[in-house]
């Protein structure tokens, strides 16, 4: 009895110990189980917050997200452009903690505003003490009266014919394509043309769009040598990858000189760059020209494969000859005059010119005549922006604000039109196109979120656009970020050619008292500006200043951004568990 007892003594001290220890051992097994589903709590927090902050989708600074049958605790804190993620998941009181330190980059567009002004064929008209603190370009004739003036050089180009001599443009749904730059056997890709009329070529447009980031195309015109291009360059100049973007775009290339061309003679459109395997261009082609092919190589030394392709182009040749009349150029101390005609002008520098009359100097006829310029922004660049806005939701209608109204907007497409009056702040967070119009009055104050950095910020509209009464625009707060404003209206002074609504003046745009720090870009339509307003900068096909106002060219400006918005993107910084 006694040894039984005994063993059976043991025997259950052994199971209580063995059961211990197992209890035990679930214990651990159960904490570890309930760590585990609380750091994957506190992940799934981190995560919400920054497809969040990616996507420009509201959030609170603190928030609780439910991860199932559990809990974790999100908070966002630091800057906009520097955001740090904290979230504490809790799953039966075992808290783990995930934090992610952000930084915000830029899906940027890099415009080159090299000019105060910088006008299309419509040319610029100054009157009333108007004028320019910097330099101006314009394709079409510069006019001024009563005291307008231009502090730097004034340049009017020859502008080309309003419509185009070869034209392969004939939609092909979807296009064929030609790739180039992507390998060494297709470098450079050529296109052979031949004229219809005679002429000196005046600018070339493309249809093409690039994968990642290549380096600028020149590009060239030569002649013909036993069916390929050959060593005589007619022309030069040069496409700007920053024209290009992802998606296919008209792109514009102008030339440094102007030469004439004969009809009925063979010629090259060359487009020579690099090559590497990962940064290149593909040119929309279709196979409906019958003047030219396009052909595949190096164009250095050959050889050439044929694609049995045509390429989306056209080929512009000279119209009328520019012509600067009754202004003052140069009165910032220094500044010369460069057209084909200058009259009734006083030039502080040199006035360069095939005829004048009128003028304080004879004219300097040593230079050719001026050569036009390819507007800053492409309708590339505009489709990007469309498409940045379009990617942060759309406003059904029109979008309205008055009477001391504050709110933050972007990015964000809206399909009617927007209003804004009477002491109205808006802060732009992200790219905003409007496809209605565009009207702001009484005291409105638009700006950019501090977290566009250096970086500047779009405003974009179909309709025409109304800024009056000491309506202003402002930047992040940092140097060199500004305000772009865009509009695609084409109504130029008198009626619009396709039909669009203008404004009360015929006019895409319309600005009157204190503009602010904002860059106006219409290229296809009138900008009139009146009554003591201003800009940074001015593009337009044609512009109209008046009454004291006035541009004030920042140098800036020549290497501007403009970001999506503060989140455009972030790079993770660090990605860490804490205690």
């Amino acid at each position: 009895m006694f040894i039984v007892l005994s063993l059976f003594g043991t025997a259950s001290v052994l199971v209580m110990i063995v059961g211990g220890l197992g209890y035990n051992e679930i214990r651990k097994l159960n904490d570890i189980v309930k760590s585990s589903q609380s750091y994957y709590t506190s992940e799934a927090g981190v995560e919400d917050a920054l497809l969040r902050l990616q996507n420009h989708l509201p959030y609170q600074a603190t928030y609780n997200l439910a991860v199932g049958s559990d809990t974790t605790t999100v908070t966002v804190s630091g800057t906009t452009n520097d955001p740090i993620i904290t979230s504490k998941g809790n799953v039966q009181d075992r808290i783990r903690k995930v934090q992610v330190s952000l930084h915000a980059t830029s899906s940027g567009t890099h415009v080159a505003f090299n000019y105060g002004v910088q006008i299309g064929y419509g040319g610029l008209t100054m009157s009333n003490n108007a004028g320019v603190v910097g330099n101006v370009y314009s394709d079409g004739d510069i006019s001024g009266s009563n005291g307008s003036y231009v502090t730097g050089t004034a340049i009017v180009a020859n502008s080309p014919a309003l419509s185009a001599d070869q034209d392969n443009s004939l939609p092909a749904s979807p296009p064929n394509s030609i790739t180039f730059g992507n390998s060494s056997s297709a470098q450079d890709a050529v296109q052979s043309f031949q004229l219809s009329d005679s002429g000196p070529i005046n600018k070339i447009s493309l249809y093409i769009k690039k994968v990642s980031t290549p380096g600028n195309l020149t590009v060239r015109v030569t002649n013909n040598s036993s069916g390929k291009p050959g060593t005589t360059v007619f022309a030069n100049g040069t496409l700007s990858a920053s024209s290009v973007t992802g998606n296919y775009g008209w792109v514009d290339v102008t030339f440094s000189t102007n030469p004439q061309l004969a009809s009925g003679v063979t010629y090259w459109l060359v487009l020579d760059g690099s090559s590497d395997s990962s940064k290149y261009y593909i040119w929309a082609a279709n196979t409906a020209y019958s003047g030219g092919e396009v052909k595949i190589g190096i164009y250095s030394s050959g050889p050439w494969s044929a694609t049995s392709l045509d390429g989306y182009f056209k080929v512009y040749l000279g119209g009328l000859t520019g012509e600067i009349s009754n202004l003052q150029i140069g009165t910032g101390g220094s500044g010369d005059a460069h057209a084909h005609t200058i009259t009734n002008s006083n030039i502080t520098d040199t006035p360069y010119c095939q005829v004048g009359s009128g003028n304080n100097k004879p004219c300097n006829t040593s230079q050719p005549d001026p050569s036009p310029q390819a507007m800053p922004i492409s309708d590339a660049n505009i489709a990007q922006f469309k498409s940045e806005a379009e990617a942060g939701g759309v406003i059904s209608g029109d979008y309205n604000l008055t009477n001391g109204a504050s709110a933050s907007l972007g990015p964000k497409k809206i399909t009617g039109n927007m209003t804004l009056s009477n002491n109205v702040t808006l802060t732009i967070t992200g790219t905003v196109w409007v496809q209605g119009h565009i009207s702001l009055s009484n005291n409105v104050n638009i700006r950019l979120d501090p977290g566009y950095g250096q970086n500047g910020g779009v405003l974009i509209a179909d309709g025409y656009i109304g800024i009056s009464n000491n309506s202003t625009f402002n930047g992040s707060g940092q140097a060199g970020s500004y305000m772009l404003v865009i509009t695609t209206n084409d109504c130029n002074g008198t009626n619009s050619p396709t039909g669009q609504t203008c404004s009360g003046s015929n006019s895409a745009m319309d600005v009157a008292n204190n503009a602010g720090t904002v860059v106006l870009y219409a290229s296809n339509g009138n900008v009139q500006v009146a009554n003591n307003a201003g800009a940074k900068e001015i593009t337009a096909y044609k512009l109209s200043l008046s009454n004291n106002s006035s541009v004030n060219y920042e140098t800036g400006l020549a290497s501007a951004a403009f970001s999506s918005g503060p989140g455009g993107g972030y790079a993770v910084k660090k990605w860490e568990e804490i205690i």
